[in-house]
């Protein structure tokens, strides 16, 4: 296939590369080592053309660690924006959760409206380019259907209905007043070229107000987002966004073992509840224009002492049906659990892996089809690699193994695959075992 052999891009092969070995998944590049999950990508591009007819759409990505959760997501997101979607992703940790009371949600929010992108802002940091470039097309609009020029009278009042049609329709929202007197504020300090209304209307958008009294100060308004509702902002942000031009808002969390962490009880399950709130929101319809994705190792989605089904209400909703088995899963269920790739996969991905090597250093690719499956082979033949293995594993080992042939150019693949020292990734940086609860306790 010449697909397989697409020149990628120095600077491209160099992200990838770097990023795979070190155990991460690039934020670039994607489709040139993107293999399998075809069943997967389909099931989720199915909900991205539901979210853009106005539905609302949530799914849990389950695998275990290195098993391309987090890669699934990324491939999605780069698809997603391609479509015009919003996407607004973040990793949760210890200070970020979906609920506390220091600030851990709203520090989530803020993670997310930080790495807000679109397909011309892909690396984030989009929100500023969305409201003016919404202003401007509005004054285009304008232009192009009255025909007048922007200093006449008729021009800024036919430019002002156009924008309060999208500002008042968001005002029957929970929380939209404020919401729209905010984007009012915006829109005037955008004629008036007040870059400092701006910055300030931008600062509380991105949940940066800690008081009240502070944005009752410097806006005049007597509300901020805070940990209880900044979900109910993100809902009101994919209302705009559509009216704003774009297709919907897309919501990607990943690492939910945070808080499957968490060890007191009653914090975890405020966090479950605040899960059960956004999925009753899109599977009963109250959210428009909004997908909902979440990655998670099967540990802190299915242990019932701590994870996600330990709340009842949650588990009854996606607990998997009795015909789902490995090979032939419902992919429209909540709950997407990620099957190993198969080594026919593993092996196209290394023969796009060595490729991409060969490209970026410039040598005539020297590993073969047999080195390649002997790889291949060797990896699988460890006890128990077809239920356990994971591709960051093999992908780290072989990256690892051309590294050491190019630099070394006296040693052979081959040499290398016979010798003793051949051993394989362990994981040993993180565990899916249990951990006895650790006291929760703050300096």
């Amino acid at each position: 296939m010449p697909e397989k052999k697409r020149r990628v891009p120095k600077r491209i092969a160099q992200t990838i590369l770097n990023s795979l070995k070190g155990g991460v998944v690039p934020r670039i590049g994607l489709p040139y080592i993107t293999v399998g999950r075809k069943a997967e990508i389909e099931a989720l591009l199915h909900d991205v053309d539901v979210v853009a007819e106005g539905g609302a759409a949530f799914h849990f990505i389950v695998g275990r660690y290195g098993s391309g959760k987090s890669f699934l997501l990324q491939t999605i997101r780069n698809y997603v924006m391609d479509k015009n979607f919003v996407v607004v992703d973040g990793d949760l940790s210890p200070e970020r959760r979906l609920q506390g009371t220091k600030g851990q949600g709203l520090a989530t929010y803020r993670e997310l409206i930080q790495n807000l992108a679109t397909k011309t802002r892909p690396e984030g940091g989009a929100l500023t380019l969305i409201l003016d470039r919404w202003i401007n097309s509005v004054q285009t609009q304008v232009a192009t259907e009255t025909g007048l020029s922007d200093d006449d009278p008729k021009f800024v009042e036919n430019t002002d209905k156009k924008i309060y049609a999208v500002i008042s329709s968001l005002s029957e929202l929970v929380h939209g007043f404020d919401f729209a007197k905010l984007l009012n504020m915006y829109y005037h300090a955008y004629l008036n070229n007040d870059d400092e209304t701006k910055a300030k209307v931008i600062k509380w958008f991105r949940g940066e107000y800690t008081h009240k009294t502070e944005a009752k100060q410097e806006l005049g308004v007597n509300i901020i987002i805070s940990d209880d509702d900044w979900y109910e902002y993100l809902k009101l942000f994919a209302s705009f966004f559509r009216q704003a031009g774009y297709a919907g808002l897309i919501i990607m969390i990943d690492e939910l073992v945070n808080i499957y962490k968490i060890p007191n009880s009653i914090s975890r399950q405020y966090n479950y509840e605040k899960i059960l709130t956004m999925y009753n929101d899109a599977l009963q319809g109250k959210a428009k224009y909004l997908g909902i994705l979440m990655g998670g190792t099967p540990q802190a989605i299915e242990d019932r002492r701590r994870g996600v089904y330990s709340y009842e209400a949650l588990r009854s909703r996606l607990a998997e049906g009795k015909f789902s088995q490995a090979g032939a899963r419902d992919m429209y269920a909540p709950v997407i659990k990620l099957d190993p790739l198969t080594p026919e996969e593993m092996l196209v991905l290394t023969e796009k892996l060595a490729d991409m090597h060969a490209g970026l250093y410039g040598y005539q690719r020297t590993v073969t089809d047999d080195d390649l499956a002997k790889f291949i082979k060797i990896e699988y033949a460890r006890i128990g690699a077809d239920t356990n293995i994971t591709p960051r594993e093999v992908i780290r080992d072989f990256i690892e193994m051309l590294d050491i042939v190019w630099q070394n150019p006296s040693t052979t693949i081959e040499e290398l695959l016979n010798s003793d020292q051949f051993t394989y990734t362990e994981q040993s940086a993180v565990s899916d075992q249990k951990t006895k609860d650790y006291t929760e306790f703050t300096l």
